[in-house]
């Protein structure tokens, strides 16, 4: 789930590449990273640390981030590990010169690679899959990095997109599958922008050209008029993770050709249709059930009310790395509006429910406001399965449609009523144009 972006061909790539990262600062706030170089193939600088994007950079970062090539990074959490070591870019000096690379996804034989470099000799520095890449391609014995990435990314399984800085040009690599999103850019000041979500678009004043497609590598060169585009593998299989439209991307991102609010919003009138609940109001968990429970009040009829006021200096609680911080996060970050929901019967409309705990909390608080009723709709199937492709959900064992039914799952949380969206109808919402990445659903473990 985290944030990457790449700047290149403009003088203020760096300071685009901090504007992007902060646009995209949903999909990861342990830390932040950029790297920074020119095409004159001058040296490689880079600047990282702990926390959020307005925290690890100032404007004296930016007069030692130079240079018209720009990589960055917003790091998604990861339980029970000091990560400090693990921000990224990650950055080398090997024998064709220097590099820097972000990652987001995940490699699902990051161990079994890991394990073959150390054999040859290969030593680590850090936990992150990442680094495989890195090592990768030091150890390739081609005289040219295009043809070193491409070797490498072959040895490699899982979900993955690469952006991949040297000292003069840029490269960027998509999986065969395209699970994480991706898409490329043209900047109306200069030169091109490759992120992870079009919402950063609007703030760096970029243009949207095209997806990354699923495969693909591109090439940026000061010796080259277009980009150059290499297709890495014959055997595309294109599976876009469904969990973007449903929780991880921002609504006023375009994935795919389709907006995430609009979708949300067709998720949430499917949730409508499917029962005849009568209530007084309908009500979001902020922010990312909005979109959905806007959609279920259009279509009941019911009216839509801001019952519940988040805190937006409170952070994602889903990717907190421990549980008694998600507690803590969510009372921090959700406060119930006492006088509009006493009394009342309510609909609360989340995106998904994944150990249940935040759901619990969130309950508990509506009925110490006073809600009469409180009948909980999920904008997503249960989840019942761990993802291994760059989600950061739990054991089988913790999620807890895995080891309960609907209704002890109802009672758990302490809801009236209990439903979510069955697989067919979350296909029906996105659409049924694509062969989606369903794995927490349907558990379909497609990388072999």
């Amino acid at each position: 789930m985290c944030a990457i972006v790449g700047i290149y061909g403009n003088d203020d790539a760096a300071k685009l590449s901090s504007m992007a990262l902060f646009a995209m600062q949903h999909r990861g706030h342990e830390a932040s990273g950029i790297s920074s170089g020119g095409v004159d193939g001058k040296e490689i600088y880079t600047i990282k640390g702990r926390g959020y994007v307005r925290d690890v950079f100032s404007e004296k970062s930016f007069e030692i981030l130079k240079g018209n090539i720009a990589i960055g990074h917003n790091r998604y959490s990861t339980a029970g590990k000091d990560s400090i070591a693990d921000t990224q870019p990650i950055h080398a000096k090997y024998k064709l010169g220097e590099i820097s690379v972000v990652h987001n996804g995940n490699l699902t034989n990051k161990e079994y690679v890991r394990q073959r470099l150390i054999e040859e000799g290969s030593i680590f520095q850090t936990s992150m899959d990442t680094e495989n890449l890195i090592h990768l391609i030091a150890k390739s014995s081609e005289n040219k990095l295009k043809d070193r990435i491409t070797k490498s990314t072959k040895k490699l399984k899982g979900a993955y997109n690469f952006i991949i800085q040297s000292r003069s040009k840029l490269f960027v690599v998509r999986d065969k599958y395209g699970i994480r999103p991706l898409s490329l850019g043209k900047l109306k000041t200069g030169g091109y922008i490759i992120a992870s979500e079009t919402c950063c678009f609007d703030i760096v004043d970029a243009t949207f050209i095209r997806e990354v497609r699923p495969g693909e590598m591109l090439i940026f060169s000061n010796k080259k008029e277009n980009i150059e585009s290499v297709q890495l593998f014959s055997d595309i299989d294109y599976r876009p993770c469904a969990f973007e439209y449903i929780y991880f991307s921002r609504p006023d991102s375009i994935i795919d050709g389709k907006s995430v609010y609009k979708t949300r919003e067709a998720m949430g009138r499917l949730l409508a249709k499917k029962d005849n609940i009568k209530a007084d109001m309908v009500v979001p968990v902020p922010d990312s059930g909005v979109p959905s429970a806007l959609g279920y009040s259009k279509e009941s009829g019911i009216p839509f009310e801001l019952g519940i006021i988040r805190n937006h200096y409170i952070g994602r609680t889903f990717i907190e790395p421990t549980q008694h911080m998600r507690n803590i996060k969510v009372k921090m970050k959700l406060s119930p509006m006492k006088s509009l929901i006493e009394g009342k019967s309510i609909i609360v409309v989340d995106d998904s429910i994944v150990r249940g705990t935040t759901s619990k909390t969130i309950i508990a608080m509506l009925r110490c406001a006073g809600a009469k009723e409180i009948h909980f709709k999920v904008a997503s199937p249960m989840i019942k399965y761990p993802c291994f492709y760059g989600i950061d959900t739990p054991t089988k064992e913790e999620l807890i449609n895995a080891t309960k039914t609907q209704d002890e799952v109802c009672s758990y949380i302490g809801a009236n009523s209990l439903s979510y969206l069955t697989i067919d109808e979350l296909k029906e919402a996105i659409g049924e144009d694509r062969n989606y990445s369903l794995v927490s659903f349907d558990g379909d473990y497609f990388i072999k």
